[in-house]
């Protein structure tokens, strides 16, 4: 008898014919999450964002006040504009500009695209041409997502010898047929801010529009710079920057689902809405790529932008900076590692080995079967960390266990498997 093979997504459960208690069902959710790793605990490279129990209280209780409504009521419109009125002022935002609120930051560099193309089309009076944009090869990799969906070329091009993008590599991979230069502030990889004011001058002269995305430095530059952080020049103080993309959801401490585009001129935001009217229902106007929003991530990060304010912004900051700070050090302090340099300009480090008896991926291993999950570089290979509030208290069994580890792998000639997953 011929049995067909096994479903990949049919494992292990089928809907129940009676529904089951809540109690049940709760004792199986901590279950499934006990395997989960420690993010609150620090354990955690990235992808978690964890401040303090208080924060984490508000992020729950307004997102469930709100939970099962659609954008679009009173309450979440009136939300969303005292959100964008609160975070503009942080990027220097002119008072013409405008904003949307998204799911995340490739939908927020979606939209960014999507209105470019737009106003290229219209001033270019070209509707149909395949337009490109340049970008260093740093570049996070939704741009190249929401690219291919519009059948947009991207144009990766090496960076400098800190790994920024600079205006030189980037305009020689410019043509007639350019729409947009992207930039990161900062670029996810390195942790280290493109040249914006240098690609600001170039998109300016070149009549192009200039995205910086600040998904991950968005809400955390601003304050990093009043706290006395060197922090370059890349928001929208710098002639020529078009767009900006930040994630509430990182380190505006809003829980997952939570975004920003923001616009020079919201005038522009005509071509980034969608409208539709050629069926029987009626006209169908989206702002941006989803439909239907939910509520809860609106009214959560509106709350917590509430709860916390700027003093709670800066000392949640200087947490970051201060663990950062404490990363770097105790790193170059191992033998057999050290930073990569430029190393912490904004609370991502990336180390690697110096020595030829340690294999880093061996010491990622070893970290991860301690219950350290690490981000692994493929080039140069090392391993990859962000950091958090939450890692500042964490740091210094973080350091020990880096540092046994490290003298494990030397110690027993120990080698790893490259993981390309890892992010």
């Amino acid at each position: 008898m011929n049995i067909p093979p096994r479903h990949p997504h049919r494992v292990g459960a089928a809907l129940p014919a009676k529904g089951r208690t809540w109690a049940a069902i709760s004792a199986d959710l901590q279950e499934m999450k006990a395997g989960d790793p420690d993010w609150k605990g620090g354990r955690l490279p990235a992808l978690t964002y964890f401040l303090d129990e208080a924060t984490y209280e508000v992020q729950g209780q307004a997102y469930q006040r709100f939970i099962s409504e659609p954008v679009g009521f009173p309450s979440s419109g009136r939300m969303l504009q005292e959100i964008f009125s609160m975070a503009l002022p942080l990027f220097a935002a002119p008072e013409e500009a405008g904003a949307s609120f998204t799911t995340g930051g490739t939908e927020s560099v979606f939209q960014a695209i999507k209105t470019a193309r737009g106003r290229t089309r219209d001033l270019r009076n070209d509707r149909y041409g395949r337009f490109n944009i340049v970008a260093p090869e740093t570049a996070h990799p939704c741009l190249d997502k929401a690219a291919e969906l519009m059948d947009i070329e991207v144009r990766r091009v090496a960076v400098d010898d800190e790994r920024r993008g600079h205006a030189a590599s980037v305009q020689a991979a410019m043509d007639d047929r350019t729409m947009m230069v992207y930039a990161s502030a900062p670029c996810y990889p390195f942790g280290v801010f493109d040249r914006i004011e240098e690609l600001g001058a170039l998109a300016q002269s070149a009549g192009v529009w200039l995205h910086v995305d600040a998904c991950w430095g968005g809400f955390l530059a601003p304050f990093a710079k009043k706290l006395g952080r060197p922090i370059p020049r890349w928001d929208f103080s710098v002639a020529g920057v078009s767009s900006i993309s930040a994630d509430l959801h990182k380190f505006g401490y809003a829980p997952k689902g939570a975004s920003l585009v923001m616009y020079r001129d919201a005038a522009v935001q005509r071509y980034e809405r969608f409208e539709f009217s050629n069926w029987p229902r009626g006209s169908y106007v989206s702002p941006s790529f989803l439909g239907t929003k939910p509520a809860g991530a609106v009214a959560s990060a509106w709350s917590v932008l509430q709860f916390l304010g700027e003093e709670g912004f800066m000392g949640a900051t200087a947490k970051v900076l201060e663990a950062t700070a404490r990363l770097v050090a105790g790193v170059n302090a191992i033998p057999g590692l050290r930073c990569v340099e430029p190393a912490g300009e904004c609370a991502i480090v990336v180390f690697e080995s110096t020595d030829a008896g340690v294999d880093i991926t061996a010491v990622a291993e070893r970290l991860l079967a301690r219950g350290w999950v690490r981000g692994q570089m493929r080039e140069p290979r090392g391993i990859h960390q962000g950091v958090n509030p939450a890692h500042l208290e964490s740091m210094g069994d973080y350091l020990r266990e880096l540092a046994d580890a490290t003298e494990y792998v030397r110690a027993n000639r120990v080698t790893g498997k490259f993981n390309e997953h890892t992010y």
